[in-house]
């Protein structure tokens, strides 16, 4: 199905494919309702200005006669065009083409829909997509305005949920597939613009997410009513914490720093050399191996004092890198795994007892019971 509407949304000219999506089906349009009023005028394709797009009133394009239903693939620019095209930019090329598909009535719109729904069928699902193309590039334009986006990364983001809502649309629902597109075309285009915005993620939380699409604005909100929104504020009319509004409005705000660029012209050191160090610094590693080297040494002057079976667990249990279980030990002594337990508890305090008498500053948290 995917494939089919690939060849559907069209590959952008001068764009490469993108293969990296992750997706969650059924996972934005939910989140981002409170984001997005969707009118009937919003989401109309019919509402879609013609003279935009070039060639849709072609009496030689695709649609125009009978044998439009049968052709399947994207057409191609007609003869004696190529010089005219090869002075247009990308967006102009895509708009032409999409401009050749036809529009759909209702009641087609609903018989290729329950033909995608019920049989799967590819071909139903390509007209669906390439009729309503021209959805995806009008909502991404508004989009391209707000956020200053390249509006070919947008449209095809946008292409992108306009197939997964052909795959979840169901007709007997009672709703115009535009309508319903509207909210999978804006939520990819949305998702899009927020794993982009910087180049480290701003948002992962459903929270975040909320307060990227909405911070701004209800701020303008605010603002609009004669208030001058603070932090308690935002977080009551958005249901979020204080900490939530300052963190996002600090990520909004910053900037994008490298860890490796030189603090200065006359320095070497960057902001790595200032974070502190995640492993153990060079006083720990040394107080460590000394009370290791303490504890081996004494260690081996109460071995005379033991028996076999507290021996076998010192060896195999308490100093093995890979120690045995209790169970393991006990078959070998025919012994039940309580009474090796009981045996471990009481070496293990002879062993601190032994050592406290002749390691200074000794602690028993140098020797403790792994369970």
């Amino acid at each position: 199905m995917r494939d089919s509407a690939f060849a559907a949304a069209g590959h952008l000219p001068g764009k490469p494919k993108r293969c990296d999506r992750t997706r969650k089906p059924g996972h934005y349009p939910m989140e981002l309702q409170d984001d997005q009023d969707i009118s009937q005028d919003d989401t109309d394709q019919d509402s879609v200005e013609p003279e935009v797009f070039e060639g849709a009133d072609d009496p030689e394009s695709p649609g125009s006669g009978s044998d439009a239903d049968d052709d399947f693939q994207l057409p191609s620019p007609r003869a004696g065009s190529e010089g005219a095209l090869s002075t247009r930019d990308p967006l102009h090329l895509y708009l032409r083409e999409i401009g050749k598909f036809p529009m759909l009535k209702p009641e087609e719109e609903q018989e290729l829909a329950r033909r995608v729904r019920d049989a799967n069928d590819q071909k139903a699902a390509f007209r669906l997509i390439s009729s309503h193309l021209r959805l995806v590039v009008k909502i991404a334009m508004d989009f391209q305005r707000r956020w200053m986006q390249n509006v070919l990364d947008l449209i095809q983001e946008g292409n992108v949920g306009l197939m997964r809502a052909v795959t979840k649309f169901d007709p007997d629902k009672g709703i115009k597939f535009s309508y319903y597109a509207a909210y999978w075309i804006k939520a990819y285009i949305l998702k899009y613009i927020m794993d982009n915005w910087r180049m480290v993620k701003i948002g992962t939380t459903q929270a975040q997410r909320k307060l990227f699409y909405n911070l701004n604005k209800e701020r303008q909100r605010l603002q609009s009513l004669g208030f001058d929104p603070s932090a308690s504020q935002l977080s009551q009319a958005l249901n979020v914490t204080e900490s939530d509004i300052v963190e996002m409005d600090q990520r909004l705000s910053g900037n994008d720093l490298s860890l490796d660029v030189s603090l200065g012209d006359d320095t070497t050191s960057t902001r790595l050399d200032f974070l502190p160090a995640l492993t153990p610094g060079i006083e720990e590693i040394l107080a460590g191996d000394e009370i290791s080297h303490q504890l081996d040494k004494h260690i081996q002057t109460i071995r005379p004092k033991l028996n076999d079976k507290e021996i076998e667990l010192l060896d195999n249990r308490i100093l093995s890198d890979s120690p045995v279980t209790l169970r393991e030990i006990g078959a070998k002594y025919g012994i039940t795994r309580e009474r090796v337990r009981q045996i471990e508890s009481r070496l293990l305090e002879k062993l601190k007892d032994h050592l406290s008498k002749r390691i200074e500053d000794f602690s028993s948290d140098w020797i403790h019971k792994d369970e």
